[in-house]
């Protein structure tokens, strides 16, 4: 036996209204091609700008911007 309401049962969203004038006709928000397809763009886009983050750190040193005219110090830990 299904768990989905009938046309005429109340609805399950608690408005008070029969299902058939309320929530039957909606689909699920994760069905929304819309929706899913801005959900994915935003996972690629995140995952595209944390490999460029970690591929930019990679190959440098841990070394912060020198004034001009002076050179980092492993040694010391400052610029020179």
């Amino acid at each position: 036996m299904s768990d989905d309401p009938g046309r005429n049962d109340p609805c399950p969203c608690g408005s008070g209204h029969k299902y058939k004038h309320c929530c039957q006709n909606q689909s699920p928000w994760y069905k929304s091609k819309t929706l899913m397809g801005i959900g994915l763009g935003v996972l690629v886009l995140a995952g595209v700008l944390l490999m460029g983050m970690i591929l930019s750190n990679q190959g440098g040193s841990n070394a912060p911007e020198c004034p001009p005219g002076q050179v980092w110090s492993e040694a010391h830990g400052h610029c020179h």
